[in-house]
């Protein structure tokens, strides 16, 4: 795999050669330096892991091309974001659809996040991506049915950040694609700055010429391990964070990784996988509690997990509350509808036990010690 032959792919695709700031070179050839020598990738991720990276960039080159020809496209405010976070498989995604259904908010959508020009504004509805990303889907539910039943999506449906965020190729979800630690060690550290105004960048793309500004519901869980530079370039960016006892957490995301990864990968070491989310999700909530002790933890608002599955709406109803917005009729019936809908197509998820990833849920338990006892604390405000 080449850099130089992806930029060049990228180019001739889409007849456009300006990338925009070149901060996203580093993590590109990071990255594929580290697929290049450490990955064991098979047939299937050999072609696809390239077209993923190329896709990239010709959608970099394609926001740059509107923002050229759009100037005021950089005059739109992405004021005051409501932001989720939290350990994975904490009812984040739950939470996220929910929010989604409030006519009066915007969510980053699955179809746009992975392929944001045009411009929503400008293309007559039906938008042909929602059909693509539909059809993407029933083909990712056939390959692979126990990945579609852990992570629940829907074409119209709300979508992490990660797709926005691997456009500076500075993204958590690399690393569950594959076999990548020297990138993995390197993105820990990293400065994603450039990364969070490049994301900005591609929000007021998606939100220019709509009708109404509505303020935005973003979601992401790897946004713990780099606050500070998510916050410089939300100042005004309020948080919802999602808690649960990281105990129950950790086989579920190392089991998320293993479905995602071997997909791509010859053979995984699943005990690399444990390792490495137990790693990854202490450092975030050490990074987390450093933040919200630095005089910013009035800008939190916390959800327990059993809370959110016992009254979902009533969770809501309190979130807004502090948010000082209403929860209109409207959005209270649709996001029950919601709620009822998917509690009848939700398929249980039972994961391995915990020795298949090398996790010992003592040492787990000891890791997250000083989280543990500040959620009890948060959680019961």
């Amino acid at each position: 795999m080449r850099v130089d032959e992806m930029l060049t792919a990228a180019t001739v695709q889409t007849g456009r050669t300006d990338f925009g700031d070149d901060s996203f070179r580093e993590g590109l050839d990071r990255l594929v330096q580290s697929i290049n020598a450490e990955a064991t990738l098979n047939e299937f991720g050999e072609a696809v892991l390239p077209l993923l990276i190329t896709r990239l960039l010709t959608t970099r080159l394609h926001i740059e091309d509107w923002h050229r020809r759009h100037s005021e496209i950089a005059d739109e405010p992405i004021a005051a974001p409501l932001i989720g976070l939290g350990l994975p498989r904490t009812g984040s995604t739950a939470l996220s659809f929910l929010l989604a259904e409030d006519p009066n908010a915007r969510s980053l959508r699955l179809w746009e996040s992975g392929q944001p020009c045009p411009p929503p504004s400008t293309v007559e509805p039906p938008d042909p991506r929602i059909a693509a990303t539909k059809a993407n889907m029933a083909i990712q539910q056939e390959m692979n049915p126990r990945l579609s039943a852990l992570v629940p999506s829907a074409p119209t449906g709300p979508m992490e950040c990660q797709e926005l965020m691997a456009l500076d190729f500075r993204a958590h979800y690399f690393p569950a694609f594959a076999h990548l630690p020297s990138y993995t060690d390197w993105l820990l550290d990293a400065d994603l700055t450039s990364t969070y105004r490049y994301e900005r960048r591609a929000l007021q793309l998606l939100q220019w010429g709509e009708p109404t500004r509505r303020p935005w519901r973003l979601k992401c869980p790897s946004h713990l391990l780099w606050l500070d530079a998510l916050d410089s370039v939300f100042p005004d960016a309020r948080f919802v964070m999602t808690h649960r006892d990281p105990t129950d957490v950790m086989v579920s995301v190392a089991d998320v990784y293993h479905q995602v990864g071997k997909q791509f990968s010859r053979d995984l070491d699943l005990h690399y996988l444990g390792r490495l989310n137990v790693d990854q999700w202490a450092t975030g909530m050490d990074r987390l509690l450093a933040f919200r002790d630095a005089g910013r933890d009035d800008r939190f608002f916390d959800i327990d997990f059993r809370a959110m599955q016992a009254d979902p709406i009533g969770e809501v109803r309190r979130l807004y509350g502090w948010l000082g917005e209403p929860v209109t009729p409207e959005f209270e019936t649709d996001m029950e509808r919601w709620w009822t809908e998917n509690a009848e197509h939700r398929e249980e998820n039972v994961h391995p036990d915990p020795s298949v990833f090398g996790l010992d849920l003592d040492e787990v338990r000891t890791r997250f010690t000083q989280y543990t006892a500040r959620m009890h604390d948060w959680i019961r405000r």
